[in-house]
This record gives C-alpha cells, sequence and structure tokens, in this order.
C-alpha cells in the first residue's frame, strides 16, 4: 500500500441505506489515528447529543465536528433559515479546508437535492480544495456531478431497517 500520493482523495456515500455517516465517521477515525487532523461539518442534522458528538468532544482540537443544520428538512427548498444554516455550513467548510487533512460535508447530498444549495457551489469547492485535502461527501441523492469528481463513490441500499417497523432510534446504533 502506498501512502506517498501527494493528493486527497474524494469520497462520496450516497444511497438510501444507513451507514453514510457511519462510514465517513470511520474514515475519520482512520485519519486521526495516522495523526490527521479531521473536521467534519453537518449540513443538515443540528443535534450535537449524538454519539459520534459525545466521542469527537473527547479527541482534542485534531478532531472537530459542527451541526450547522436545523434538523429534518422537510420540503425543497426548505425555509430561509434552512437555506441560511446550508450557506453557513459551506462558508465554514471553505474556512476549514487549509486546517485540516480530512474534511468531511455531512449530508451534503441532501442539501443539495432539497436544494438548500446549489451542485455547482460544492463542484466548486471540491475543485478548489488545496491537493493535500481528503474530502468526505454524504447523503442521499447524490449529484451526478459529485459522483464524476470523486475517486470512490459507494451507494448504500437498503434491504431492511428497524425504523421500518416502527422501532424508535436507538443510542448507539441510530444516534
Amino acid at each position: 500500500m502506498s501512502t506517498t500520493k501527494p493528493n486527497g482523495r474524494i469520497i462520496l456515500y450516497t444511497g438510501n441505506g444507513k451507514g453514510k455517516t457511519t462510514a465517513a465517521i470511520g474514515l475519520a477515525l482512520r485519519a486521526f489515528g495516522h495523526g490527521m487532523r479531521v473536521c467534519v461539518i453537518q449540513f443538515i442534522k443540528s443535534n450535537s447529543a449524538t454519539g459520534e458528538h459525545k466521542a469527537i468532544s473527547q479527541l482534542g482540537d485534531r478532531f472537530q465536528i459542527h451541526a450547522m443544520g436545523r434538523g429534518f428538512v422537510l420540503k425543497p427548498c426548505g425555509t430561509p433559515e434552512d437555506r441560511a444554516a446550508a450557506k453557513d455550513a459551506i462558508a465554514l467548510a471553505r474556512s476549514k479546508m487549509n486546517d485540516c487533512d480530512m474534511l468531511i460535508l455531512d449530508e451534503v447530498n441532501c442539501a443539495v437535492d432539497l436544494k438548500l444549495l446549489d451542485a455547482g457551489e460544492i463542484v466548486e469547492l471540491v475543485k478548489s480544495r488545496p491537493p493535500h485535502l481528503h474530502l468526505v461527501m454524504t447523503g442521499r441523492a447524490a449529484p451526478q456531478a459529485l459522483i464524476e469528481l470523486a475517486d470512490t463513490a459507494t451507494e448504500m441500499k437498503n434491504i431492511k431497517h428497524a425504523g421500518d417497523s416502527g422501532s424508535p432510534a436507538v443510542n448507539g446504533i441510530e444516534c
């Protein structure tokens, strides 16, 4: 396995199945274990009481997580506050690109699909990243333009989910 490639990877997780954020956090832990600085920016999620927030808050300054959203967006275009939160999240992403080795844009695909952000804006962000930066994007309904930019794109497919039968979310599994 070569570790000499100077350019960061672009990784995308999409699909209707569970595990996109979980996969991204797993990559982040791997990077952190190799001494990298990691920043996670969550575009839709607003809750900082999740298990990942609790764990990451114990890891110090080299691993940051920011819940920038307002929670579930119920319709395309959301509210003006939803769009403003997405714009704030993309601004934070731009400001963090030079301060970390891995930047995770959690649910950015959802923000585009819900028309809170324009796909072209995310494409521009990806193309303007520093060469060393590993950029990870998650969320359902990834735009084709982002899939094409990715070095690795994975689609999570839902086969069965406990929530489909009305089971509440379980700490440590879904939150």
